[in-house]
């Protein structure tokens, strides 16, 4: 995963996770989890829509262990 890069997309509350590639074909792992494959069925992306709700609580632990330091 070293050649991956993430990209963050606040106005859509997109996260996307993806290397250099054409895109060939998207599958849904579950509402809102895309990953994009490319032609020869390897990943090259991995797109997390409402970001900022599945991360949530992992954000307000963020944000606690912040305020301690």
């Amino acid at each position: 995963m070293d050649d991956f890069k993430v990209f963050y997309d606040d106005e859509e509350d997109i996260l996307y996770l993806a290397k250099e590639g054409e895109e060939a074909e998207v599958v849904e792992l579950s509402p809102g989890v895309n990953m994009e494959l490319d032609g020869n069925g390897n990943l090259i992306g991995v797109e997390l829509f409402q970001a900022s709700r599945m991360f949530k609580d992992v954000l307000k632990l963020m944000e606690k262990r912040l305020q301690v330091a």
